[in-house]
């Protein structure tokens, strides 16, 4: 065999399997390295994709042409829009899918790709010569040459597990970590630290009594990830929700001494956002019970997922605890909850492409950065993906802005605020959230990935179908004029206010009471054009509909994004030697000094530079 690539990418999860299919789609010979070939696309936690903004990322990476979206929606077992009671800016997709079907999935996607080969292997050392990565040696002893190295090794650099005292290496269970592979990053100059993540146990089905749980329905709409998917095709399952109770939490704080966490034995930093159960109990002591999920891991299997119980406490404990539960009386498990900590490298020394400043042509995606999800992960891998292959055939890079998608969010964090904690994407992180819809996000990127190279023609085409429809229904509603005589009876039994004169349709329909499909029946010409759409019409018409009733918000928010684009526009790097200029604040000489940032807009996002900072630096700029 010819070991010689563009690309090699390091790992077969989300952010791998994103940037290995994008490069090859675009042109690049691509390896993906894998430790094992029947794990590609393993969900290590939670067998679920979408969620509150994560579905928003997993909508953009479906919209460049990646293939998460597409996966989640043919192997998925419940779906739901979350956040439906909120604006739209707030909507959110979800999935529970089905662990081992969506795995099968992705490996066929990856076997279709012409350009991408896969080796099962396991990377050991990275190779360097002259500050700039060639390839990667693995632990068969074969050596991979490439233009560039794509990094997206998960929680498995030197990952260790830890149920209660016991510590195995592993970079999830039944699995192994990966030695020597950070250190041979790290002596290079790029910073590492430890960074720890939890999973809860998993119920065997037939031991959960079911009468004292609450069932918790999917939805069965139009909704779907991707734009260009069929509709689901796998049988519709149910989840159910129950609580924990005072005597669940006694047995829990009175085993707190035994616990990772609290004893010691684990020093590095926990997700804030999706805390153990222990963690709960000491953070919230007053709060007397806790929610909880019990979620469906395949079609036809009995294994359930418990949500909300994430635990690193020995075994006998979790079990005791959760047995003081009605619905858990007679549990069974198939395996207990457990902790892993694991190497992350510091974001702020990547380049807003994902690639890194110390090591030219290696780019880093996924939790290797500090972040926690699948769906951050997929957006990392994607934009790193595409980056690859332009730094093997030459082009400026591909970023996204904060007012373009959440993946262009999550990125800015990561490499201008560095991380804490492990990072996980929520509306409330995204300024712009309400251009950042997940209805709008085939707007906002497709074009942009087909002129790339990377989304391909017979999604384009739907999209152009998609985009022509929306705008048919738009410029319909603002010149058909609606007589109050003819819709007055109409409006009072809806329970909105008639009108005292004639109006524009598009005026009528921004009053929240009223919808397209729901006037449709009364307005001959407008149901006539809803008729005459042939193609996804319930997602064009809630698309329309959105654009019609937040017009006004969409418009002042694009008004501060552009304002903030001024400063986007200042480039800053290269321009000065920020330790000498002493009108800046301590802190920030020293954030400045460390992070280089590229733009005025990136240095005013730092934490520590303050707007008086800011100022300092326009005026040497004018200067």
């Amino acid at each position: 065999m010819n070991f010689k690539y563009d690309v090699v990418v390091i790992g077969a999860g989300h952010a791998g399997c994103e940037a290995a299919a994008a490069a090859a789609n675009m042109g690049s010979k691509t390896c993906l390295l894998t430790m094992d070939m029947n794990k590609i696309g393993q969900m290590s936690c939670n067998p679920a994709v979408g969620g509150i903004a994560k579905g928003q990322i997993v909508r953009e990476v479906d919209a460049l042409g990646g293939y998460m979206g597409l996966i989640a929606d043919k192997t998925a077992l419940q779906f739901r829009m979350l956040n439906r009671s909120k604006g739209p800016a707030m909507w959110s997709p979800r999935a529970q899918c089905d662990r081992g079907k969506y795995i099968w999935a992705w490996r066929e996607v990856l076997d279709s790709i012409d350009n991408l080969s896969i080796w099962q292997d396991v990377a050991t050392e990275l190779l360097v010569e002259d500050g700039r990565a060639t390839g990667v040696r693995t632990q068969l002893g074969v050596t991979f040459h490439a233009q560039c190295v794509v990094l997206t090794a998960g929680t498995f650099l030197n990952g260790l597990l830890h149920f209660g005292a016991v510590q195995i290496p592993g970079g999830r269970v039944a699995e192994p970590a990966v030695y020597q592979l950070t250190e041979s990053i790290t002596k290079h100059g790029i910073q590492q630290a430890r960074m720890k993540t939890g999973t809860p146990v998993r119920i065997d089905k037939r031991s959960v009594d079911f009468s004292q749980m609450d069932i918790q329905e999917g939805e069965n709409d139009f909704h779907r990830f991707s734009y260009i998917s069929t509709p689901r095709k796998l049988k519709q399952l149910c989840c159910w929700t129950c609580f924990t109770n005072d005597a669940c939490h006694e047995i829990l704080r009175q085993a707190l001494p035994y616990s990772p966490l609290y004893n010691g034995q684990i020093q590095s930093i926990g997700p804030r956002y999706c805390p153990s159960i222990e963690t709960k109990i000491v953070t919230f002591p007053d709060k007397e019970q806790h929610q909880l999920f019990l979620e469906p891991e395949g079609e036809t299997s009995n294994e359930l997922y418990l949500n909300g119980f994430s635990s690193s406490l020995p075994i006998d404990i979790q079990l005791q605890a959760l047995k003081e539960i009605p619905a858990f009386r007679n549990l069974r498990v198939y395996r207990p909850g457990y902790a892993i900590e694991y190497d992350f490298f510091d974001p702020t020394q990547l380049h807003h492409s994902l690639e890194s400043k110390v090591i030219r042509n290696l780019f880093l995606a996924g939790q290797v950065n500090g972040t926690t999800g699948y769906e951050e992960a997929a957006g990392q891998g994607i934009i790193a993906g595409i980056n690859a292959h332009i730094n093997c055939e030459g082009g400026e890079p591909f970023t996204l802005g904060r007012d373009e998608a959440y993946i262009g969010v999550l990125i800015d964090d990561l490499v201008t605020k560095g991380v804490d904690e492990p990072y996980r994407m929520f509306t409330s992180r995204a300024e712009y959230r309400i251009l950042l819809r997940q209805d709008d996000a085939d707007a906002r990127l497709t074009e942009k990935a087909y002129n790339i190279g990377l989304a391909k023609r017979n999604r384009y085409d739907i999209f152009r179908k998609k985009t022509e429809d929306i705008e048919r229904i738009l410029e319909f509603c603002k010149g058909y004029s609606i007589k109050a005589d003819k819709i007055n009876g109409v409006l009072e039994n809806m329970g909105t206010t008639p009108l005292q004169h004639g109006t524009k349709l598009m005026e009528l329909l921004e009053r929240p009471q009223l919808s397209l499909e729901g006037l449709a029946p009364h307005i001959k010409a407008l149901n006539e054009l809803l008729q005459c759409i042939d193609v996804r019409k319930e997602e064009v018409t809630e698309a329309a509909e959105i654009q019609i009733k937040y017009s006004g918000y969409i418009k002042r928010e694009r008004i501060m994004a552009e304002k903030m684009k001024r400063l986007e526009n200042i480039h800053i790097r290269g321009h000065f030697d920020y330790s000498s200029i002493q009108s800046l604040s301590t802190e920030a000489r020293q954030k400045l000094q460390k992070i280089d940032p590229e733009t005025l807009a990136q240095a005013q996002r730092i934490p520590g530079v303050s707007p008086s900072d800011i100022n300092v630096l326009l005026v040497l700029m004018k200067r």
